[in-house]
């Protein structure tokens, strides 16, 4: 076999061994990584040169272990050597050497290094901590059993021998009470999301210390009754976040972690809801009249619909209404009691609360396409609150997805004569999805759709709202609010005053929907899906 042809021999199955062979000998998942890492790189140097391998899975073990011995012998010249720049930077611009192809095995190789990463640790915390057997765990991760066994058979020794000894002191696996958050995300998650970093209750135990109180990895694992090597690794993955520069936790200078976020626990967030809810029923008042005595302008706005329902541009509107008393509140935080507050710079950010066993509205997202259906751009969005469903994420990939076509299409009307079987099939659906509705032999867009360059207007009826109501109930929430959130937050998180006050709404919404709804002037999707809550603006 030719050398330049070794890559395609390091598959999925051979990577979860040389993996093994890399956890067993470090100390830890991410030393692991850099070893694995050293010995794909070693093997890309062996590619790159001309030559045969007689027998090819030897020939890489042999590889591995002298890698290994170079890695232990001399571990500061071998990180000087390998790491003066991120390993999948470094790897792929290497590989460019060969083209495309090698460049896509090194792409899928070390997307796995960092899946294996993952794997090995929660497969270690599932067993000694979560107390799942093997079966259970190889479920979860859908995976064989005996690769599981095989991951814990690589548990380095200090582990074993410091869970082994718990045991034998408690004679029972360590046991977590349950404790969820409800974290939400605003700006880009694409940047960084550090919620999907903290999904196990472990996890969740180590940032709720962290929100009590600043802690060390000893104290916590003194606390949570876990052996200190698991904490260790769990802080660093919960500092770094996805990207590595926004995570749930911070490590303060004194090595102690804290927490990152402004996280509510139930009793302070229950108290600054009730600020809000004690004026609901006013709130609720005031924007029924608001719409009542704006209906006719708000059915002015230049839709592109054949005809437009005021209950659809309500929906639509429905999520900046709600706000509309909260940034009055937010208004008068900013000018009177967070006035030398930074502004808050990063593509992402998130918030929350203790679990409560109270869960309110949803989400906002929004999804562009270019150059499809005759537009050189569209742009759909979607809300989702309780009373409605979402249509589709923030990922979700208009090319792909025909019923949105078809409201792109049938938005000047898309005669059904025109259309294939299949696409007769999909029109079906996008009836019962709300996305068209049909008259005669026709069909038409029934979610409301606008020129792009109307959209800086869509908002503007609703948006006054903000000036000239709620003065006074505003400025007493206002003056509550922050002696409650100087009292619950940090000092040093403090800047992000505004999420607090995001939280203390969070009731408003489905108040408000639900006044409405029950006023006649709302009604509600059947089933929570429909046209309601979804809109879409167009540019040719």
């Amino acid at each position: 076999m030719k050398k330049q042809e070794l890559l395609k021999y390091i598959d999925n199955e051979f990577l979860d061994k040389l993996f093994g062979f890399c956890y067993v000998r470090t100390n830890d998942s991410y030393d692991a990584e850099e070893l694995c890492s050293d010995i794909i790189f070693e093997l890309l140097n062996i590619a790159n040169t001309s030559g045969e391998i007689e027998n090819v899975y030897p020939f890489i073990w042999k590889v591995a272990r002298n890698v290994y011995s170079r890695f232990s012998e001399k571990r500061k010249q071998s990180a000087e050597r390998y790491c003066d720049s991120d390993y999948e930077s470094m790897l792929l611009d290497k590989a460019d050497e060969d083209g495309d192809e090698s460049e896509s095995q090194l792409s899928a190789i070390y997307k796995r290094i960092a899946f294996l990463t993952k794997a090995y640790r929660e497969v270690m915390i599932m067993f000694y901590i979560d107390g799942l057997s093997t079966s259970e765990i190889a479920k979860r991760q859908g995976t064989s059993e005996g690769a599981i066994r095989q991951r814990l058979f690589s548990a380095r020794q200090k582990i074993k021998s410091e869970v082994e000894e718990m045991a034998d002191n408690y004679n029972k696996p360590v046991a977590l009470d349950k404790i969820d958050f409800i974290i939400w995300g605003t700006g880009n998650p694409g940047w960084c999301d550090p919620r999907n970093v903290c999904t196990r209750m472990f996890s969740n135990h180590i940032v709720w210390l962290c929100h009590k109180k600043p802690r060390s990895a000893s104290e916590i694992a003194e606390e949570l009754n876990v052996p200190t090597v698991y904490v260790e690794e769990e802080l660093e993955i919960l500092k770094n976040g996805e990207n590595g520069k926004y995570g749930l936790l911070r490590r303060l200078d004194n090595g102690k972690y804290a927490i990152n976020f402004v996280l509510l626990d139930k009793d302070v967030f229950e108290k600054a809801n009730a600020l809000y809810t004690a004026h609901l029923p006013g709130i609720c008042d005031i924007i029924t009249n608001y719409i009542e005595d704006h209906k006719e302008e708000y059915l002015a706005f230049p839709y592109l619909n054949k005809k437009v329902d005021l209950n659809l541009v309500i929906w639509q509107q429905i999520t900046n209404i709600s706000r509309a008393f909260s940034s009055k509140v937010r208004r008068i935080l900013k000018d009177k009691y967070f006035a030398n507050a930074a502004k808050i710079d990063r593509p992402f950010s998130v918030f929350g609360y203790v679990d409560n066993g109270k869960r309110y509205g949803g989400g906002w997202d929004g999804i562009s396409a270019y150059n499809v259906c005759d537009f050189s751009e569209v742009h759909f969005n979607n809300i989702y609150i309780t009373r409605i469903k979402h249509h589709f994420h923030c990922d979700h990939n208009v090319s792909t997805d025909g019923k949105l076509q078809l409201a792109l299409r049938a938005i000047e009307g898309l005669d059904i004569a025109s259309l294939s079987e299949g696409e007769k099939e999909c029109a079906a659906k996008a009836i019962e999805q709300g996305y068209l509705y049909r008259e005669g032999n026709t069909l038409y867009t029934k979610i409301l759709v606008s020129k792009s360059d109307d959209t800086s207007r869509i908002f503007e009826i609703s948006d006054r709202l903000k000036n000239g109501y709620f003065d006074d109930e505003a400025e007493s929430v206002a003056e509550k609010l922050a002696e409650l959130i100087k009292e619950a937050v940090p000092e040093y998180l403090l800047d992000e005053w505004g999420f607090a006050n995001d939280l203390a709404n969070m009731p408003v919404l489905d108040a408000l929907v639900e006044a409405l709804i029950e006023k006649g002037i709302l009604t509600p999707p059947e089933d929570g899906i429909g046209a309601e809550g979804c809109w879409v603006y167009v540019k040719k």
